[in-house]
């Protein structure tokens, strides 16, 4: 694949067809594919030399898109209005995963990292492949993010399509906070 931005559409069929796809985030540049193509996942991983065993973020563009993954009814009421009063944005939250939840998915843990996206590129792509994705930033573990196309390709490569435009301009990467017991895991 030549190293060339994709539409919209197109990096929403490449992600039904099991392929890593980078955007545009909050903050920085995601890597992301479709959470059921364990497949896609793996390769992912593999992209960013990252561990299956720390698990990943799903990013959506409403809260619908998460309900396959999470396990809603171990949440009570005050906590998901709590999630809901700082989504969407750049916020992601560590909330009781279904049983059913992959391993590629939450890793060592019964928990899933899950974001509503207030990003208007995000929303669209979730929305155009009818599902949350996965989502990490585009950089190999260890290294800063990619903050624009250009630093995609020559970071990661060529063979990514990368779906052209800005991020929101967010300084740090989204928040991270346990639902459960109220932790700060990673400041915003």
């Amino acid at each position: 694949m030549s190293p060339m931005i994709y539409s919209l559409m197109q990096c929403a069929k490449y992600v039904s067809q099991s392929m890593v796809v980078s955007y545009p985030t909050e903050s920085v540049f995601g890597l992301g594919c479709n959470p059921n193509s364990q497949i896609a996942v793996k390769y992912l991983l593999s992209l960013k030399k990252r561990s299956v065993k720390k698990g990943l973020i799903l990013v959506s563009a409403n809260y619908k898109q998460l309900i396959p993954w999470i396990a809603d009814e171990e949440l009570s009421d005050d906590q998901r209005s709590y999630m809901f009063s700082r989504w969407p944005g750049p916020v992601t939250w560590i909330v009781p995963a279904r049983p059913t939840t992959p391993f590629w998915l939450r890793g060592q843990f019964t928990t899933i990292a899950v974001r509503v996206s207030n990003h208007p590129t995000v929303i669209s792509l979730c929305k155009a492949c009818n599902t949350a994705l996965v989502s990490t930033s585009a950089n190999l573990t260890g290294f800063l993010p990619c903050r624009g196309a250009s630093e995609v390709i020559e970071n990661i490569g060529n063979h990514i399509p990368v779906l052209v435009g800005q991020t929101s301009g967010h300084a740090h990467p989204s928040e991270i906070r346990n639902l459960i017991t109220g932790e700060l895991i990673r400041g915003g």
